[in-house]
């Protein structure tokens, strides 16, 4: 395959995953702030990201499996095809069904798009593996942009689904969702570029565990990076920020909707542009495969303090207020800052890690790992969040950030990762 071929297969699935993570991030903050408004307790609202996890979890380590068997082309249209599903069927809500019925079909609709979420991503982090050039820190440039845009897209798309919301409502904001992303499945199956592998018949699903012990540790630290974040990010920041913003009137509503979209899609904007400079950051042209090693032990390290101080500084300060709310803001943009560098470290490893032949079946185990932490940090949002409001959701996570951290530094330098170029 050429560098020119190679690129254009690689720009094409970036913009399929573009589209798709900005319906994804519309469609989260559509449902959250929809169903918040309708009266849904924090827990209830955990709830229905509950199997969109699940779906995460189970689809990672199949997933893999059906891209090394079948291609990776297949199962990036398949994930989009699938989200296009998923918007449908949620357009189909009724505001007559009662809370029990609207959470259970909420939740299977979800887990839908947690099936397709789950496929195009690891198509798309996969493809990055074949494509990128082997020299000049390449890998992890390829990688940290692809992740870094996606992140500033989904946030973005929160924005986007607050806006929708307010303007359009919840069904014709969904509809309009599903038929853009439809001519784009469209456009990128006419438009694809050849250079993504097909499928090798002989692929059998046992591979999919993988028996590399620094893949293994860097998912178990992907794992409670990933629950940290969402444990303070799915429920309890937003639903705080709302008791902080809306008065209960409709227009009270409106300008809440409008500003926590807008901080979400702010917050995942610099994580997602952190993310794509990370490279440039850690000066990975230049380091081996076991010095960006070492740097992930120092990030994960300073990421540590920072939910424990701000989980102090909101429960000392008891009642909210304007300053109280402008500390929790910056200490989440660093919060962001650190988090996204270690994320991009992350990514780059496990395409290190791995080879061409095995590169879906680790990735996909890889992401498995990272669904079962948004899975385990969107149950404890809630919970957490009921029963000792954001203190604990913070508190929590800087726990989770510590056993990340942990997992991080069992990581080998040794014989299973040599020592070649970034």
């Amino acid at each position: 395959m050429t560098r020119t071929a190679g690129f254009s297969a690689y720009i094409t699935v970036t913009a399929a995953y573009w589209a798709f993570m900005l319906t994804d991030g519309a469609l989260r903050m559509l449902v959250l702030l929809h169903f918040h408004s309708l009266g849904f307790s924090p827990v209830q609202l955990s709830y229905l990201f509950v199997l969109y996890e699940v779906a995460g979890v189970i689809t990672n380590l199949s997933a893999g499996w059906i891209a090394a068997r079948f291609g990776l082309t297949s199962t990036l249209y398949a994930g989009l095809s699938l989200q296009v599903i998923a918007l449908l069927a949620l357009s189909q809500l009724e505001p007559t069904w009662g809370i029990s019925l609207s959470v259970v079909f909420v939740m299977l609709v979800q887990g839908l798009s947690g099936v397709a979420k789950d496929l195009a991503k690891m198509s798309s982090k996969s493809a990055v593996k074949i494509l990128a050039p082997a020299d000049g820190g390449g890998l992890f440039k390829w990688v940290a942009l692809l992740t870094g845009s996606k992140n500033a897209i989904k946030g973005a798309g929160f924005l986007l689904g607050a806006v929708l919301l307010a303007i359009l409502g919840f069904v014709p904001s969904v509809l309009a969702m599903a038929a853009i992303l439809l001519a784009i499945l469209i456009a990128v199956i006419l438009g694809m570029p050849t250079g993504l592998p097909a499928g090798r018949k002989e692929a059998k699903f046992s591979e999919v565990l993988s028996k590399n012990r620094n893949i293994n540790w860097l998912s178990f630290a992907r794992l409670f990076l990933f629950g940290a974040r969402d444990v303070w990010f799915v429920v309890g920041i937003p639903i705080y920020f709302y008791a902080v913003l809306s008065d209960g009137s409709e227009a009270g509503n409106r300008n809440a909707f409008f500003t926590i979209g807008s901080f979400m899609a702010v917050w995942t904007i610099l994580y997602g542009v952190v993310q794509g400079y990370a490279p440039k950051l850690l000066k990975a042209s230049s380091r081996t495969k076991i010095d960006l090693l070492q740097q992930a032990q120092i990030w994960a390290a300073l990421l540590i303090p920072v939910p424990a101080v701000l989980s102090l500084v909101v429960f000392t300060a008891q009642e909210p207020s304007g300053v109280l709310t402008g500390c929790i803001i910056l200490g989440l943009i660093v919060f962001g800052g650190i988090f996204a560098v270690n994320s991009s470290l992350h990514s780059y490893l496990i395409l290190s890690f791995t080879d061409a032949k095995r590169v879906t079946l680790d990735v996909g185990f890889y992401y498995m790992a990272n669904a079962a932490g948004r899975l385990l940090g969107t149950v404890l949002s809630g919970l957490s969040y009921q029963v000792g409001g954001l203190p604990l959701c913070l508190a929590t996570a800087g726990f989770m950030v510590l056993i990340s951290y942990v997992g991080v530094k069992q990581i080998s330098s040794g014989a299973d990762h040599k020592s070649t170029g970034a």
